[in-house]
């Protein structure tokens, strides 16, 4: 099979076409023809070498994947080959106490599908059935692969850690990426006043398109939780929705109304952040790490997004032999949305 991999890690021009062993499912696995598989930051932090992820090479990138199934292992009665289907873009173990609770995240082996696991950048991958969620084919597949981790994690932040409520306002950041888009359509479903930021009039108007409510410019607004102050009549964001860094934290932790709540997931521009304990007990604010999501969520997503409630928002698409090309346009930031490989 055809597979965009790294022999070792670097940057994006690690990146190369190759020939690699079609996969051998085993008799609980399916074998599926890859059709799509979105880009995440996840895939550039693998690519450049995360720290203690010893992977063998060559090693294939990709944790969105949407495909066909193409062969069914002896023991798999509810699979069959032409499903449409979506991956779990991460599993638990399934016996440890987390796993049994629906909080697969949790789980202390937890794999993502293009981490520890081979991905998407492919033409075929063999996985667990229990990994495969069929999906109707009212949606494409490059519509259905920028759906998972994207939508589960801003689901997780949003609704299951931060527990917005309808009327609460809140702070999403960088409306122009994959979870920003996300998230701002699921604090609408919920209710909820979205200010969101961006580093272009044209981000922050198709933001307002997914149902914003006011948008800031950062690239002129340098003390953006200034603003926040001023949209909110002083009194701050119910809830800021974090997933930069350094970058923004401070600003991000100033934006908070007293008893205010932080939900954060990532760390694009660093891992260390400065924290003004001060600021923070002061104004009694609450902060909650957040880390994917549970099948549970991911399923209830995937409904929303097949009734119409919540929309896969995509950029651009790319054939799998320009997948350096892909990684590039992200790093550019020159985005709105989701990149997705076609691969077949």
């Amino acid at each position: 099979m055809r597979a965009a991999a790294i022999n070792k890690h670097g940057g994006p021009e690690e990146i190369s076409l190759q020939e690699l062993p079609d996969p051998k499912p085993g008799p609980n696995d399916v074998l599926v023809a890859v059709k799509t598989c979105a880009l995440n930051h996840l895939d550039i932090w693998v690519r450049e070498g995360m720290p203690g992820a010893n992977l063998p090479m060559p090693h294939v990138l990709g944790s969105d994947i949407c495909g066909v199934v193409e062969a069914a292992g002896g023991e798999v009665k509810d699979r069959k080959a032409g499903d449409l289907v979506v991956l779990a873009p991460g599993v638990g173990c399934r016996v440890c106490e987390a796993c049994q609770g629906g909080k697969e995240s949790l789980c202390n082996r937890f794999q993502f599908h293009g981490v520890q696991r081979p991905g998407g950048y492919a033409e075929k991958i063999a996985v667990d059935a229990r990994d495969t969620i069929p999906v109707p084919k009212g949606l494409s597949p490059v519509e259905w692969a920028a759906v998972p981790l994207v939508f589960l994690t801003a689901w997780h932040m949003l609704v299951t850690r931060a527990k917005l409520q309808a009327g609460e306002t809140v702070l999403i950041h960088a409306a122009g990426s994959g979870i920003g888009s996300a998230a701002i359509q699921i604090a609408k479903y919920h209710g909820a006043r979205v200010i969101t930021t961006a580093s272009t009039a044209a981000k922050l108007s198709k933001a307002k398109s997914l149902g914003a409510d006011e948008g800031i410019n950062y690239a002129q607004e340098t003390n953006f939780s200034k603003k926040v102050l001023e949209l909110t009549g002083g009194r701050g964001a119910d809830v800021v929705f974090e997933h930069i860094g350094p970058a923004t934290f401070v600003e991000s932790v100033a934006s908070l109304k007293k008893e205010g709540r932080l939900v954060f997931c990532g760390a694009t521009s660093g891992a260390q952040v400065p924290l003004d304990l001060r600021q923070a007990y002061m104004k009694q604010v609450s902060l909650f790490g957040s880390f994917m999501g549970g099948r549970g969520e991911l399923l209830h997503v995937l409904k929303l997004v097949e009734t119409g409630c919540l929309r896969p928002v995509v950029d651009s698409t790319f054939p799998l032999e320009k997948a350096r090309e892909a990684q590039e346009k992200m790093l550019s930031r020159d985005v709105f949305g989701k990149i997705v490989l076609k691969v077949a």
